[in-house]
């Protein structure tokens, strides 16, 4: 793989309960478990951080994946939930589901769109195989 670029972030404190930055310091606030999982919910957390990530990267392969169809996805949008729990094998897992809407397109093609995303978007490769993630077209 030839890497085009390289995000670096740092974590100290407790993980879920303590502190990340990264590098160029854009990214600089304290972490905190929540409230589910037995924090005080006060800052964010790592499922919120992936969960955003994933959905801007997806967005950026709708976007992508427009393109090579020739298909306006201005105004498209997506929602992603990332879910914790316990994997039965005395660790933890997540699951993924994401609320896709193009509105400029027609049915058959936003389910074009989104599988084209499926296969381009990163977080996609990174997690295909390794947790669930449902991807559904909304209106």
């Amino acid at each position: 793989m030839d890497i085009a670029y390289t995000a670096i972030a740092h974590a100290t404190g407790g993980g879920r309960d303590g502190h990340v930055r990264s590098e160029d310091d854009l990214l600089d606030f304290d972490t905190r478990p929540p409230k589910e999982l037995g924090g005080s919910g006060e800052g964010t957390n790592p499922e919120q951080l992936f969960a955003a990530g994933y959905a801007a990267c997806f967005l950026s392969a709708i976007h992508a994946a427009g393109r090579s169809e020739k298909l306006d996805t201005m105004d498209a949008s997506v929602s992603s939930s990332v879910g914790i729990g316990a994997n039965g094998d005395g660790g933890f897992g997540l699951a993924v589901e994401l609320d896709v809407y193009i509105p400029r397109v027609g049915r058959e093609q936003a389910d074009l769109l989104a599988e084209k995303a499926h296969q381009l978007c990163p977080y996609s490769n990174a997690t295909r195989g390794n947790i669930p993630v449902k991807v559904t077209i909304v209106d």
